[in-house]
C-alpha cells in the first residue's frame, strides 16, 4: 500500500493504467455517478442533440450553396434560416452539456473527496506511518482534479466523437461514396504520427509533471524550515538546490516542447496535404458533372469533422488511462479497511466510569519498526483516581503506554483493560470518549481559540470554556487577544507562543472532563510561573481521576502517588520520589541529571 501510495504521486496516472484491464478502474466511478441519474440523462440527451447539430451543419452549407447561391430562383435567406436555426440549438444544447457534465463532475469530486476523508478518519496512525500524509493529500487534490476532467470533459467527449464520426462517415458515403473511401484510407495515415508522438508527449508531460511536484515538495519542506535554513545560514544552498531542480523541469519541459513542435509540423503538412488531395479530386468530380459546388463543401466540411473527432480520441485514450490510474489510487483510500476497529458486538463498559487502566503482559512492537521491541511483558494496574508518574529515558515505551491506552494499536501478546473490559472487546469511540490527552507535541488548529479550546467538548459553552481556561492558567492572555476568544491563532497556532499553545492543549484536555487524563510532558514549554500555577490546578484534578504523567521536571513526579520508572520496555523501579532517591538507581541517575543540569 505504502508503495502504490508513492508511485501515485505527482500526477504519474497514466503510468498504471498502461497496463492491461486498467479502464476497469472508471467503473468505480460509476458509484458516485449513478446517483445522480437525473443530471446523466440530461447530460445523454444534449450530447446526442450537440452531435446531431454539428453533423447537420455541412447539411445545411451544402443546401445554401446549391439552392441558394447556384440553384434558379431560390430564396438564399430561407436556407442561411436553416443554418442559424442548426447553430441556436447546437449553441443551447453546448451550453447545457457543459452544464451538466462538469456539474457531475464537481459533484463526483466532492463525493469522493467527503468518502476518502470519511475512511481516513476511520484509519489507525499506523496507517499514516505507512503512508505519508502529504502524499494522500496529494491523492485528494491532483487525482481528484483528474476524475474531474476525466468525467466533466473526456467521457462525453469521446462520446460526443464517437457518434460525430460514425455519423460523419455514413453521411461521407451518401455523398461520394467513392471520394469517402479514399478519404479512410488517409486518415491512419494522419493519425499515425498524432498516436505515436502523442504517447511521446504524454510521456515527457508526466515526467514534467513529476518534476513539477519534486519543486512543489521542496519548496513546502524549505519554507517549512525556514527559521532552521536562516539560522544555519543555508539559504544559498537551498537556493542553488532549487535552481538545479528548475533547470531540471526546464529540461523535461524543453522535450515537451521539441517533440509538440514535430507533431504539429506533420500534422499541418499532413492534414492540409490531404485536404488539397480531396479538394482537387472533388473539383475533378464537379467539372464532370458527378457532383455538386454545394456537395464537395459538404464533403470537405464533414471530412474535417470526422478526422478531427477521431483525432481527439487518440487524446481521450491517453486521458481515460490517466483517469483510470487516479480511480484506482482514490479507490484504495476509500475501500481501506482500519486494523483498529470495532468488533461485531462490542461491549459496553460499566458505568459509572472511574477510569481503572490495567497492562497485563503486553508486549508491543510498531508495525514500521518490528525489529525494535516498544514494551516487553509490561504489567501495570492503575487504580481509580491514582496519579501515575512513568520517568525513563528516551524510548523507554513511556509514549507507548499512551497509544495502548487509547487503542491507537493493538499489542502482539497481553491484554490492555479500562475499567475492566479488553479494549478489544469495546468500541474505540467509547473508550476514547473516557481519556483526555495532552500530548507532547501540542496540536493547535488553523481556526479560533474558541474551536481549538471546544475540540474538547464541541457542546461546552463560555463559562466551561473559561473555567477550563483558568485551570490552565490560559484565561489571561486568551482575554488579551484582539477578538478573545474567536481570534484566529494561525496555521498551527503561529500567532501563539509555545506556552500558550501548551496552556490551550491542556484546557482542551480538561474541558472533556474525562475519568482518565493523560499527560505526556504536558507543561514542558511552560516558564517557571507558569507551570507553578498550572501544577497546582493539575493536582486538584489528579485528586478526582485517573491520571498517567509522561514528565522529567520533578514538581509534577512529586505530585504522583506513585512513581513508575521504565527502560527498554520493563518497569525497573517503582515508588515515590523519596523512596527512589535514596536507592541510588535509574530514577536517582536521571533526577541527579536535571538538577545539575539546573544549577548549571
Amino acid at each position: 500500500m505504502a508503495r502504490r501510495a508513492r508511485r501515485g504521486q505527482s500526477g504519474s496516472a497514466a503510468d498504471d493504467g498502461a497496463q492491461p484491464g486498467k479502464f476497469a478502474n472508471l467503473r468505480i466511478l460509476w458509484r458516485f455517478v449513478a446517483r445522480y441519474k437525473g443530471h446523466v440523462t440530461g447530460a445523454i440527451l444534449v450530447l446526442l442533440v450537440t452531435a446531431a447539430a454539428t453533423l447537420a451543419i455541412p447539411s445545411a452549407l451544402r443546401l445554401i450553396i446549391d439552392r441558394g447561391f447556384l440553384g434558379q430562383g431560390g430564396d438564399i435567406g430561407r436556407w442561411f434560416s436553416y443554418l442559424l436555426v442548426i447553430v441556436l440549438v447546437l449553441a443551447l444544447a453546448s451550453g447545457i452539456r457543459t452544464y451538466f457534465v462538469w456539474w457531475l463532475g464537481e459533484r463526483v469530486v466532492a463525493d469522493v473527496r467527503a468518502g476518502v476523508q470519511r475512511n481516513l478518519l476511520r484509519l489507525e496512525p499506523a496507517f499514516f506511518e505507512e503512508n505519508r500524509p502529504s502524499e494522500i493529500a496529494s491523492r485528494l487534490t491532483a487525482d481528484t482534479t483528474i476524475i474531474n476532467h476525466v468525467i466533466g470533459n473526456t467521457i462525453t467527449s469521446a462520446l460526443r466523437n464517437s457518434l460525430i464520426a460514425l455519423g460523419g462517415i455514413i453521411y461521407l458515403f451518401a455523398l461520394a461514396p467513392a471520394l469517402t473511401a479514399t478519404l479512410l484510407i488517409g486518415i491512419p495515415v494522419i493519425l499515425a504520427p498524432i498516436v505515436l508522438l502523442g504517447r511521446r508527449v504524454r510521456s515527457v508531460a508526466r515526467r514534467g509533471q513529476d518534476r513539477v511536484a519534486e519543486m512543489g515538495s521542496m519548496v513546502d519542506e524549505t519554507l517549512s524550515a525556514m527559521r532552521t535554513v536562516q539560522s544555519y545560514n543555508q539559504e544559498g544552498r537551498e537556493a542553488e538546490r532549487f535552481g538545479v531542480a528548475v533547470e531540471t523541469a526546464f529540461g523535461t519541459a524543453r522535450q515537451r516542447i521539441i517533440t509538440r513542435a514535430i507533431m504539429t509540423t506533420l500534422v499541418i503538412g499532413l492534414v492540409f496535404g490531404a485536404i488539397a488531395i480531396v479538394m482537387w479530386r472533388g473539383a475533378l468530380d464537379v467539372q464532370a458533372g458527378r457532383m455538386s459546388e454545394g456537395s464537395i463543401a459538404a464533403f470537405l466540411i464533414s471530412g474535417a469533422l470526422v478526422a478531427s473527432s477521431l483525432g481527439s480520441l487518440t487524446e481521450v485514450y491517453g486521458a481515460l488511462l490517466q483517469g483510470a490510474g487516479a480511480a484506482g489510487r482514490l479507490n484504495e483510500l476509500l475501500t481501506q479497511q482500519p486494523r483498529i476497529s470495532a468488533p461485531a458486538q462490542p461491549r459496553a463498559l460499566p458505568e459509572p466510569a472511574v477510569g481503572a487502566l490495567v497492562f497485563e503482559g503486553v508486549s508491543f512492537r510498531y508495525p514500521a519498526r518490528l525489529e525494535a521491541t516498544a514494551l516487553e511483558d509490561f504489567s501495570l494496574s492503575v487504580k481509580p483516581g491514582e496519579t501515575v508518574a512513568l520517568v525513563g529515558p528516551s524510548g523507554a515505551g513511556k509514549s507507548t503506554l499512551f497509544q495502548l491506552a487509547q487503542r491507537f494499536y493493538d499489542p502482539q501478546a497481553g491484554i490492555v483493560c479500562l475499567d475492566g473490559v479488553d479494549l478489544r472487546e469495546a468500541d474505540p469511540a467509547a473508550l476514547r470518549a473516557r481519556t483526555a490527552l495532552v500530548p507532547q507535541e501540542t496540536m493547535i488548529f488553523a481556526a479560533s481559540a474558541r474551536d481549538n479550546l471546544r475540540y474538547g467538548d464541541w457542546e461546552a459553552g463560555d463559562d466551561r470554556l473559561w473555567a477550563a481556561a483558568e485551570a490552565a492558567n490560559a484565561a489571561d492572555f486568551l482575554r488579551g487577544l484582539p477578538d478573545g476568544l474567536d481570534t484566529f491563532v494561525g496555521e498551527g497556532g503561529a500567532r501563539l507562543s509555545g506556552g500558550q499553545r501548551q496552556r490551550i492543549a491542556l484546557a482542551r484536555a480538561l474541558l472533556r472532563d474525562a475519568p482518565l487524563l493523560l499527560l505526556d510532558e504536558a507543561t514542558s514549554a511552560l516558564d517557571a510561573e507558569s507551570e507553578r500555577l498550572v501544577q497546582q490546578s493539575l493536582e486538584r484534578l489528579f485528586e478526582t481521576r485517573t491520571t498517567l504523567v509522561i514528565a522529567h521536571r520533578l514538581a509534577t513526579v512529586r505530585a504522583a502517588d506513585r512513581i513508575i520508572v521504565l527502560n527498554e520496555g520493563r518497569i525497573v523501579e517503582e515508588g515515590t520520589h523519596d523512596s527512589l532517591s535514596g536507592r541510588g538507581g535509574l530514577y536517582a541517575r536521571l533526577a541527579r541529571m536535571q538538577f545539575e543540569g539546573l544549577a548549571a
